[in-house]
């Protein structure tokens, strides 16, 4: 695992837990000598995962879309800071450059990120390890979401071993490594 996709909040929350666990991550992953690919914002957690990382001598690519950088929000003293044309390219190119995923508390954009991820891995479109930082319980609800969808017939059991979920960023890390995903799931419904 070279480098993560980050997926957090370009906010701070309203828990000062969510913040400080930005941090550890950062430094977490650059003590580890993962580098970290991220949304490209400079405030919030995701300014807070990359400032941490680079202090502790990590690589942080971030991906932003030109009217956000535009807009003054991109981390610009980012190891490199690729500036792209739309929401979408950055989705791909973020997934492209990462060896797995990890979504922390964050809004809309946070959760729909790692759904988008998780479906592509449904898809086989990759076999890359997924995991939620569950910070404070913030994922617990969205959990059982999945679980629910698994029991009304919307998505497969297997689909729930696609990501890990730890309170530990360092947990959260060994159980990436170690997870084995499972191959395309939404072909086996589809054929009933």
């Amino acid at each position: 695992m070279k480098r993560v996709c980050v997926y957090c909040g370009s906010g701070k929350g309203d828990c000062g837990d969510y913040v400080d666990f930005a941090r550890i991550l950062g430094k977490t992953l650059a003590d580890e000598g993962i580098g970290i690919v991220y949304g490209g914002g400079r405030k919030g957690m995701m300014g807070a995962l990359a400032h941490a990382a680079l202090q502790s001598g990590g690589q942080v690519i971030g991906v932003i879309p030109q009217d956000l950088f535009d807009r003054g929000l991109g981390l610009t003293k980012a190891t490199e800071l690729r500036v792209v044309d739309s929401m979408h390219t950055r989705k791909a190119l973020m997934a492209e450059l990462a060896d797995a995923f990890i979504a922390m508390p964050g809004g809309l954009g946070t959760v729909e990120e790692f759904f988008e991820i998780l479906t592509w891995s449904q898809l086989g479109l990759h076999q890359k390890a997924c995991g939620l930082l569950n910070v404070a319980g913030y994922f617990d609800h969205l959990i059982r979401l999945i679980d629910h969808m698994i029991d009304q017939g919307f998505a497969e059991p297997t689909d729930r071993s696609r990501f890990v979920v730890d309170d530990s960023p360092e947990a959260l890390l060994a159980k990436l490594r170690s997870l084995r995903v499972p191959g395309p799931s939404v072909f086996d419904r589809l054929q009933e």
